[in-house]
Parts: C-alpha cells; structure tokens; sequence
C-alpha cells in the first residue's frame, strides 16, 4: 500500500518535498495556510512584480539540475551582458566599478576557519578595510548587517560563490511565483492534493508529516522551544523609477552592507513599460529601526541613480525578521542548525535546517532530505537518522 505523506507549507521547500515523495509512489497531501502558494517565494501581481527582497537562483547548486530535468526551470531571464558590466561598489563614499583588490583575493581563499570570525580572519589576511569590504559584501547573500561577525568558513563560501565568473546568479522571468506555478502544476500532475488557506494546528497521529514552514511557525506547530536559528533583521525596499539610459544593473554596499539590484535590466515585465523596478535589502542590527536602514538604502540610491525621487512612481518598504535565512556564527556550521529528522515521524524542511548550501539551496536539500527519510521510516518511532552526517 502507498505510503501516506503530509506536508505542511506550499514553499519552495514544501512543493519539492511533495513533488519528491510523489515522484517516489507515496500518496500526498500538502496544506498551506495562505490562500497562495510560494512562501518567501511568492510574486506580487501586476503591475510591479516585486518578489520578497532580491531573488536569485544559483546554477551551481543541486536544485538547479533537479528543476531542469523536470522541466520546471526555464523560462529564464538573463542580463545583457552591458549590464553585467553594469555593476558598482559604494566604498568610501562614492561609485567604483571594481571591489578592492583584497575582496577578490579572499574570494580565491579556501578553508576559512569555522570557529573564527570572517572580519578577523580575512583582515590577517588582506588588512582591515579589504576586509570590511568583502564582509558587507556579502550582505547580499546573508542579508545580514555585519556578516564580519560571522563564521569566516560561512561567508567565504558565499563570498566565493556570489563572485564566481562567470556569475553563478540567474533569474526567473515573470519572478519567483511564476516558478512556484509551475512547481504546483507538475505537483498536481504526479497526483498531490494541494489544500491553500488550510492551516494546521495539530499533527496527524499517523503517518509521517514534512513540516516546511518558517522556523518560529514549526516551532509553535510542534511545540518544541528548542526550534531557533540566528537569522537577520533586513529592510526591503522596492522602488519604481521611470526609464533612464545609464542607470547601473546593482549596487552593492561596500560601506555597509546593502544591496540593490534594477530587476527589470533581465526582464522589462515586472514592470509597466517606460518604468524600472528596484529592489534592494539593508541589513539592520537588532538596537536599529527600519527608518536606518531606509536610510542607507537612500545612500546608494543617492549614489547611483541620479534624481531617483524625481523619477519614483511606486515605492514599498518593509522590515523582514527572520524570513532571510539561516547565518551561522563563528563556531557553528549548517550542521548545528536544528535536525531535519524531528522523530516520531515528523520532519523539517526550510532555509534555517540542518543541510548545506546558500540560499533557497537549504530549503531544496532539507527537502529532498525530508522525503528519503520520511519514506525510509519503517514505524512513526523511527530514530536515529542524522542529516548532520556528510
């Protein structure tokens, strides 16, 4: 008889998990509380299809062959390569079309230490304002006000990967929800019953149960106090500009950490025509208001598109807490975070679980994680699993 599988969340990490059970003859359920699918990776509708801050998928992860071979991956949008050429670096106060020197060399680096802090190790290394250079840097794949203060193995490997040439980021015409569509489809299509706006306030007794929703909602579903993470405090700013022919493809923060990205460079739709849609993220520590990040935000602004205010037809801020991911401190890697398999035949998917990668990777491998175990389970008191083992 089919092995019965429930999977709470319709994100990026639920529909895979329900797309990968079902893939594997199981019968599964999926509810999402929401009256929409996509979690973090939900698109606003017309007429600016902003995403949740900046949305990337990296081809040099695992998710992006699994959603090629089922077809699920194109169609893509990729910059001219003008606007790859396009991108600046705020250092010292002005526009540079070149990080320093130091922040390419620690890129080339391996074996960073993890019980070390990056701002510490990498200024042994290339000195201190190379070093604050590259950690605000990688603001853009942390999301975090100071990544300086995090493990020197956990931000070298995404310092090396966001500056991989050729460029390791890709983007998805139409945003993140036209990917979520299409991920519901094919889910469908394998025989999965998506219930939206069901929300689920108890387990069911019986048969294994993919949780895959943010950390704080498992941790209130499965009433376990021990379900935290670090994350980051994050102020996402979507902006609107009418056209203007020399505006930079990005901006990044080397300053302070922050970046903003003219989303419609690859893909003119996500806005009304003769109009550009940015979006950017700053982080912000935890004494600071999003009235600071807004500010430096405007800093960027300021520096790379001239009479930006002037321009703006459309503009939407907000402040994320704990919707940006999983950072590990020094002396803590991915395998520390909380365990995919939960016992008793219930188990996590999501970006702050316990497996590798970077960004939206976390959530497709606890997913893909999540299902071998789940399906592995003989009885609901199956233990001894340990996605923490390479």
């Amino acid at each position: 008889m089919p092995q019965q599988i429930t999977v709470i969340g319709g994100g990026f990490a639920g529909l895979t998990a329900a797309i990968s059970a079902a893939e594997a003859g199981a019968v599964v359920t999926l509810h999402e509380g929401h009256r929409t699918l996509g979690g973090r990776a939900r698109t606003a509708d017309a007429p600016y299809r902003t995403n949740e801050g900046p949305h990337a998928l990296y081809n040099g992860g695992p998710h992006w062959a699994w959603l090629k071979q089922r077809g699920l991956l194109k169609p893509l949008a990729a910059p001219p390569l003008r606007d790859l050429a396009g991108l600046r670096f705020f250092h010292r106060g002005s526009l540079h079309r070149l990080p320093p020197l130091g922040v390419l060399k620690l890129r080339g680096r391996k074996n960073a230490p993890v019980d070390q802090d990056f701002f510490s190790w990498a200024s042994g290394r290339v000195g201190e304002s190379a070093a604050r250079a590259a950690a605000n840097y990688v603001g853009v794949a942390t999301f975090h006000h100071d990544p300086g203060l995090l493990s020197a193995a956990f931000v070298q490997e995404r310092l090396r990967r966001t500056t991989s040439l050729p460029p390791e980021a890709h983007y998805l015409r139409g945003g993140w929800g036209a990917l979520i569509a299409r991920m519901a489809s094919h889910a469908r299509g394998l025989g999965v019953r998506i219930e939206t706006g069901s929300r689920v306030d108890s387990l069911p007794e019986e048969n294994p149960v993919i949780v895959a929703t943010q950390l704080d909602a498992a941790r209130t579903l499965l009433k376990d106090d021990g379900l935290h993470w670090t994350g980051a405090r994050t102020v996402l700013l979507d902006i609107a500009v009418r056209t203007r022919r020399g505006d930079p493809f990005a901006l990044s923060g080397l300053d302070f950490s922050g970046w903003i990205e003219r989303f419609t460079s690859q893909d003119p739709g996500l806005a009304p025509r003769g109009e550009q849609l940015l979006q950017g993220q700053i982080g912000i520590a935890p004494d600071e208001r999003r009235a600071d990040g807004v500010a430096r935000a405007e800093r960027l602004l300021d520096a790379g598109f001239p009479r930006w205010r002037e321009r703006t037809t459309w503009r939407r801020e907000s402040l994320a807490i704990g919707r940006t991911g999983a950072v590990d401190l020094p002396g803590t890697t991915w395998r520390d975070r909380p365990a995919v398999d939960r016992g008793y035949g219930v188990y996590l998917a999501g970006d702050q679980v316990a497996a590798p990668g970077v960004l939206s990777e976390v959530s497709f491998t606890s997913a893909i994680g999540a299902v071998s175990r789940a399906l592995g389970a003989t009885t609901a008191h199956r233990t001894g699993v340990d996605l923490n083992q390479p």
